[in-house]
């Protein structure tokens, strides 16, 4: 297995198994408070990880076979987040936490079997005004972006 494609499934596997903890261990009246930073509920906020973030192994799945990714605003962005917000107000803990794992594990298996020139590839992505590698892809909308989902949570 290469090293680095090993490397960030290992900080994908940590993050994922924060995001089943916190879901795991998240009291049922927190469950539904308001994230200061979404200002989703934690469960959505939670659904939006594992089905959004998670979901985005499609796109990277493009850029490893050289697929052009669509161009997409940070608007066009915010209303299917905002949709998907109002579809899944009433998730379930069990739902998410089925989302986490299946989705979470299919993201670190794939990553997990990447070599250097896979994980190097680049795609135009306007929405970052340029080329973004396969791995800086990961990295900025799973584990950042993920993360401050994660923080969001952990201080409602």
């Amino acid at each position: 297995m290469n090293q680095r494609a090993k490397d960030l499934a290992e900080r994908l596997t940590t993050f994922n198994d924060d995001m089943i903890s916190i879901v795991e261990n998240c009291p049922d009246d927190v469950w539904q408070k308001v994230t200061s930073g979404e200002q989703w509920p934690v469960g959505v906020v939670a659904h939006h990880v594992a089905a959004g973030h998670y979901g985005i192994l499609d796109w990277v799945k493009m850029i490893v076979t050289g697929v052009a990714l669509p161009d997409l605003t940070m608007d066009a962005i915010d209303q299917m987040n905002a949709k998907h917000a109002e579809e899944h107000v009433n998730c379930t803990k069990s739902e998410v936490l089925g989302l986490l794992k299946q989705n979470g594990s299919s993201i670190i298996r794939f990553v997990a079997e990447l070599d250097d020139e896979k994980l190097d590839r680049t795609s135009h992505l306007e929405l970052v005004g340029g080329e973004i590698s396969t791995q800086q892809f990961i990295e900025n909308f799973i584990i950042q972006s993920g993360g401050e989902h994660l923080s969001n949570m952990k201080g409602v």
